[in-house]
């Protein structure tokens, strides 16, 4: 990409506001489907199957934002750290040592940043997944519930 004039620090930009906008949509989902769910405490009877079939399109669409933001990350992780080897590889270039003194600060001191900016997404991925597995229960325990009165 960099000799197309894309340089790492672009893409990196552009993954990071990409994987906020992903965790976002994610948050957006997770409360759509909360509210399928607490719709279904209420269902009478007959309207199982519906409960049913609205509850499960909820959850696979909480799936797939799940892993869009894991996704996301990971792409982030990616061209981080390709943007930080080549900035390494590159501090030896200089002949100015105050130069590559100042580059070597600002490397360390951005690598802290991105690793709190990493963690602070992960964070957030890493509480998805209980949601995910609570969520799951409850879609499995309702398709149960209609195998039992199918066979009724």
């Amino acid at each position: 990409m960099e000799r197309m004039g894309i340089h790492k620090r672009d893409i990196l930009v552009e993954r990071v506001e990409e994987a906020q906008e992903s965790q976002e949509d994610a948050k957006d989902q997770f409360a759509d489907a909360l509210e399928a769910f607490q719709a279904t405490v209420t269902v009478d009877g007959g309207e199982l199957q519906q409960a049913y079939d609205k509850l499960k399109v909820q959850y696979d669409y909480s799936v797939k934002s799940a892993n869009d933001v894991r996704g996301r990350i990971t792409a982030v992780k990616g061209v981080a750290e390709a943007l930080f080897e080549e900035w390494e590889s590159e501090l030896g270039l200089y002949t100015n040592d105050s130069f590559r003194r100042t580059s070597e600060q600002q490397l360390h001191s951005t690598q802290k940043d991105y690793d709190k900016l990493i963690l602070a997404m992960e964070n957030a991925e890493s509480k998805m997944s209980p949601v995910l597995t609570v969520f799951s229960d409850q879609v499995l325990f309702l398709k149960h519930n209609l195998n039992a009165r199918a066979i009724a």
